[in-house]
């Protein structure tokens, strides 16, 4: 199984900084808990000078990543507060028939409510349903490719 990890990076910060990245990690590791043959990718993990990134360099690899998206057989969004280039992640992944999970409080997000088969508040209570079959069980998930 191909996992795309997405998730808020610089969301509205008006400076060349990023939020707190410590989620990856977390969820990298339950994400490899419960598929422990998945090829999980971390778009930060190669890109962590990315905000020094020049345009040509930056728009390679926005480009990169939302083709990734169309391909991969899960999506994982931890969406805590608005973050446009996750948004954008979770509609190509939901526009080309992948599963997409989004972690996040913005239940009445649309990008949230309408671009995800399953939501849920937080990495918790993700980490609880990936462990009890939940997020397995739902309706669409790509299980041929488990």
């Amino acid at each position: 199984m191909r996992i795309f990890l997405a998730g808020i990076m610089q969301g509205s910060h008006l400076g060349e900084v990023l939020h707190h990245q410590g989620y990856r990690a977390r969820l990298k590791q339950v994400l490899e808990d419960s598929f422990p043959a998945a090829d999980v990718y971390d778009p930060l993990a190669d890109h962590q000078d990315s905000l020094q990134y020049n345009d040509v360099q930056g728009r390679a690899v926005f480009e990169r990543h939302n083709a990734m998206c169309r391909e991969v057989d899960m999506l994982v969004a931890f969406v805590p507060e608005a973050s446009m280039g996750t948004a954008i992640e979770m509609w190509e992944a939901r526009q080309h028939g992948r599963f997409v999970v989004a972690i996040s409080p913005l239940m009445h997000n649309w990008v949230i409510r309408f671009c995800s088969h399953c939501i849920f508040p937080d990495l918790e209570s993700f980490a609880a349903a990936l462990a009890a079959g939940q997020v397995q069980a739902t309706p669409g998930f790509p299980h041929r490719a488990t």
